[in-house]
């Protein structure tokens, strides 16, 4: 049997326990990642995505439960975290804002001069990072404050892309674009994904997103998995999702309301371009 390469169990995590302003984040969270797939996290705002997220690095150490990172346990308080960190890269929300360096190069060079590699070794990963983010070698003296707000997610993704990660953990990494840039952007990652044959976790509240992405998908609410499994099978459950104010992708939910209707027509496509042949074959 394949062996995760993220694994947690039982995990609970509360914030500011024992104050009057005690809040649960995880209950019992069971999580899982494998070699080269990605996984969606989708869930409300407060479902505790991000808290899950800042466990598989050791951002976060469990309360209770465990968390096994390449089958160490981040409890262990001799785990080396810096040495998981460097196989388990975590973009967070907004990762722009975080951009500290005056120069587009030296922001994603950042990371491997600290892991201590030779300049040679640097300079090529923040050449191969950056053309994983779709970003020119013109870049590379630009000012990184002058940069747009897509331009400079773009450099922020590079300098984790730079790091060379085993497993790149994403919280919310298109949020705040605009259509064209989470399309361009999305299209960046799953390409260094194919290409790397790297594991992903994708965290969002889009569903279209997730659903032209994930091989699985995880639904948190309230702390809690309510539902885990292949993408198709979570999304073919619509009522429990709306349950929890989550919707199924617009393109399913319209083939959904065609069969209702009483057309012939199969409601199992997640993307317009899954849909499309389905609607072709109505329509002759």
């Amino acid at each position: 049997m394949e062996q995760a390469l993220i694994e947690v169990h039982d995990l609970h995590y509360t914030y500011m326990r024992g104050t009057p302003l005690e809040t649960t984040a995880l209950c019992g969270v069971d999580f899982s990642v494998f070699a080269g797939e990605i996984v969606g996290v989708i869930g409300p705002t407060g479902s505790g995505k991000s808290t899950l997220l800042q466990h598989l690095n050791g951002l976060l150490r469990p309360q209770r439960g465990t968390v096994r990172v390449f089958g160490q346990d981040l409890s262990n308080p001799r785990v080396d975290l810096r040495a998981i960190r460097r196989r388990v890269a975590l973009l967070f929300q907004n990762p722009e804002d975080q951009l500290f360096e005056r120069y587009v190069a030296d922001d994603v060079a950042f990371g491997p001069l600290n892991l201590g590699l030779p300049l040679e070794e640097v300079r090529a990963r923040v050449r191969r990072a950056m053309e994983a983010a779709g970003l020119p070698p013109s870049f590379e003296n630009r000012l990184t404050w002058a940069l747009s707000a897509g331009e400079r997610r773009r450099v922020a993704l590079a300098g984790v892309l730079a790091l060379e990660p085993e497993v790149l953990v994403l919280d919310e990494p298109l949020a705040g674009l605009d259509p064209r840039g989470r399309r361009e952007l999305a299209a960046l990652l799953r390409g260094w994904q194919r290409q790397e044959r790297r594991a992903v976790v994708w965290a969002s509240h889009s569903m279209e997103e997730i659903a032209g992405l994930a091989d699985r998908v995880y639904v948190l609410a309230e702390g809690r998995v309510v539902l885990e499994g292949p993408t198709r099978q979570v999304f073919a459950q619509g009522e429990v999702l709306a349950r929890w104010g989550l919707e199924v992708p617009a393109v399913t939910q319209m083939l959904v309301e065609l069969a209702r209707a009483g057309l012939p027509v199969r409601p199992t496509a997640l993307t317009l371009e899954e849909a499309l042949p389905l609607l072709e074959e109505v329509l002759r």
